[in-house]
């Protein structure tokens, strides 16, 4: 069976895996944005804080996937509650160093003049800080949603959802005659992904970033 007659009769099946991959990055990264925003906002205005969340974030980068699973299930179990907790961690380091650094990047003179007309403090953050910032933070979100594309995939060592169950069983069951054909179309599936989403995100910053922030 060739890989075209491999992805015809496994057609249902995979695109319930493609559809459980995306879902779980996409929850994850909503919750990894607000996450990850909030610490940016919170720590930007103090150098140790913003120093301490970004330090904190990246330690927990260089833990591999594969132990961050395997520390998990006896916590919380199999399948999806792994899988949430390690790619929302994994997710949190680009947007919170992007968020401190878009926001430490803000003209002060914008901020002064937005104070001189009687904005609150949080008004300024809302209407003139955060906006200022979004580019940076956007790329952030970008990065961290293509890492966790690939290591979404390892969440199948604990059950969890996606395509990684597709690579797992080919890897398991190589020499067989469809062991590559497995390998092949979960990794292909998630690269495919991986390239929707982040031209989504392009198109997200067409629409929200004035061309003048853009150049």
């Amino acid at each position: 069976m060739n890989f075209w007659e491999y992805l015809g009769s496994r057609h249902q099946q995979l695109l319930a895996d493609v559809y459980q991959h995306a879902s779980a990055v996409f929850q994850c990264m909503v919750v990894a944005t607000v996450l990850g925003v909030v610490l940016g906002v919170v720590t930007y205005r103090s150098g140790w804080a913003g120093n301490l969340a970004t330090t904190t974030t990246a330690t927990l980068l260089t833990i591999p996937s594969l132990a961050m699973i395997g520390l998990l299930v006896p916590v919380v179990g199999l399948g999806v509650p792994p899988t949430v907790i390690a790619l929302i961690l994994y997710g949190l380091l680009p947007i919170v160093r992007n968020s401190i650094v878009g926001l430490r990047g803000v003209d002060p003179s914008l901020v002064d003049a937005a104070t001189g007309i009687g904005m609150s403090r949080l008004a300024r953050l809302l209407r003139v800080e955060l906006p200022l910032a979004w580019p940076p933070i956007l790329t952030g979100i970008r990065v961290s949603t293509q890492m966790l594309m690939g290591i979404a995939a390892i969440a199948a060592y604990a059950s969890g959802p996606g395509l990684g169950n597709e690579i797992f069983r080919g890897i398991a069951s190589l020499g067989s005659k469809n062991a590559l054909n497995q390998v092949l179309a979960g990794t292909l599936g998630i690269i495919v992904l991986a390239l929707l989403f982040d031209a989504v995100y392009v198109l997200i910053g067409r629409l929200t970033i004035p061309r003048g922030i853009r150049v």
